[in-house]
């Protein structure tokens, strides 16, 4: 099952620095995911001058329990980086098959 899994930081002045502070153990955990297959597609998003104020990611679980166990591991979590979350199931189309993994299929 997939999910579009958006992250938006927390708006205080810590905000940026628990970000840059989380973010090595942040991108190891998405490594790994990618690695797995359970990671598709991930990017920081931007504020109009461009600096990152939260991230989007297409993720696929075995179902939104197995995701939201993952989300309380999630170093952006864990450290109160994004304040707020929104999770939104989706379906990857045969047409874009070739982004996902080998042992995702479209549907």
């Amino acid at each position: 099952m997939q999910f579009v899994v958006i992250g938006r930081d927390a708006k205080d002045d810590k905000a940026l620095e628990r970000r840059m502070a989380a973010r090595d153990a942040h991108i190891a955990m998405i490594k790994e995911g990618v690695e797995s297959g359970r990671n598709i597609l991930g990017a920081a998003m931007l504020d109009e001058k461009g600096a990152m104020n939260g991230s989007v990611m297409v993720l696929d679980f075995e179902s939104r329990e197995a995701l939201d166990e993952w989300l309380k591991k999630e170093p952006y979590v864990t450290e109160k980086v994004w304040d707020e979350i929104e999770v939104i199931p989706c379906s990857i189309p045969p047409t874009f098959a070739h982004v996902l993994p080998q042992k995702t299929k479209a549907a």
